[in-house]
């Protein structure tokens, strides 16, 4: 099979390798979608992603969706959720699973992801791909996930005002899950044009660059920071109410997130962190997609077969396009 590996900073080969021999209670899948998303390019450009450093040679890739070539399930189109926790530890025990430190996740630390045509992974993470959902568009069901756990921690409802800061494939599934939530997004904002175009697509009501926030009394519930960036998060900060909700969804390049304490002690914010999705978010973004709640298709950029990784890479360190998917 082939493997596209991380050697370092910049540096990825795509090699011949032995195909993976699922374990007990494994599956072998043949990878058809892989989503390239922030936190590759944080391993690409750095060759580490926060306190994670590259350690051996990684296969990236998170998002992905295949079909099953092994076992009685074997042709069945799935998904695969990327988070495998330990069930022993505290976090798990106490219902937190995609808290759990010693668990295991696709493309990350020792634990190589799908940038390859073939890998075993757990079978009771493989869910069911609906029909009408495309192989490429399959790849966009995690980072929905993550946003669906994102409206739960602000608790988005019907008639939540709410603002995306950074409109990324991830803030762009946030407007559209606010949306289907009953909520609105009264803005959103990032610096480039093409972004701010989607925006307007998905849902958002007002559309700025960053910068363009201060001072317009927006009055908002909750405000998503998804762009890793200080100015995102102070933009956000800026335009909640007093008692409001920040969600920090972002990852920053150099694992440090500041802001001004009198802004946002003065409101009583709330500040809270996402990380990941719960287990019960990947079935509820495959539900809500074949509900017609979510449109993934709108955020698929480009698509690329693997032996065309380079052009893949290029456009997600650029950011010239929404995502971009690889087609083992």
């Amino acid at each position: 099979m082939k493997a596209l590996r991380l050697h370092g900073a910049g540096e990825l080969r795509l090699e011949e390798e032995p195909e993976p021999r699922p374990a007990d209670g494994e599956i072998l899948v043949r990878v058809t979608s892989v989503g390239l998303c922030g936190s590759d390019r944080h391993w690409f450009v750095g060759a580490g992603i926060g306190d994670a450093v590259l350690e051996r040679p990684l296969v990236l890739g998170h998002e992905f969706a295949g079909v099953i070539a092994s076992g009685p399930r074997t042709g069945e189109r799935v998904v695969l959720d990327p988070s495998v926790p330990c069930a022993r530890c505290e976090a798990c025990l106490a219902g937190l699973p995609h808290l759990c430190p010693a668990g295991r996740f696709a493309g990350h630390g020792s634990t190589d992801g799908a940038l390859r045509t073939s890998l075993a992974w757990p079978e009771g993470l493989a869910h069911p791909l609906p029909e009408r959902i495309a192989d490429a568009e399959a790849a966009l069901l995690e980072p929905l996930g993550v946003a669906l756990h994102g409206l739960d921690l602000a608790h988005v409802r019907s008639g939540t005002r709410v603002g995306v800061f950074g409109c990324g494939p991830l803030g762009l599934l946030l407007v559209q899950a606010v949306g289907a939530a009953g909520g609105e997004t009264i803005v959103a904002t990032d610096p480039l044009e093409h972004r701010r175009r989607a925006a307007r697509t998905a849902g958002a009501a007002g559309v700025l660059a960053p910068g363009e926030v201060a001072g317009r009394g927006l009055d908002l519930d909750v405000a998503f920071e998804a762009a890793g960036a200080d100015g995102a998060l102070a933009d956000a900060i800026d335009a909640v109410r007093p008692g409001g909700r920040v969600v920090l969804v972002g990852i920053p390049d150099d694992d440090r997130t500041g802001f001004v304490a009198s802004a946002a002690r003065r409101k009583g914010l709330t500040l809270l962190l996402c990380r990941r999705m719960t287990p019960a978010d990947l079935p509820r973004a495959i539900a809500l997609v074949e509900s017609g709640g979510v449109d993934l298709g709108s955020l698929v950029g480009e698509r690329h077969p693997l032996d065309d990784w380079q052009d893949a890479f290029a456009a997600l360190v650029d950011r010239r396009t929404l995502k971009v998917v690889i087609e083992p």
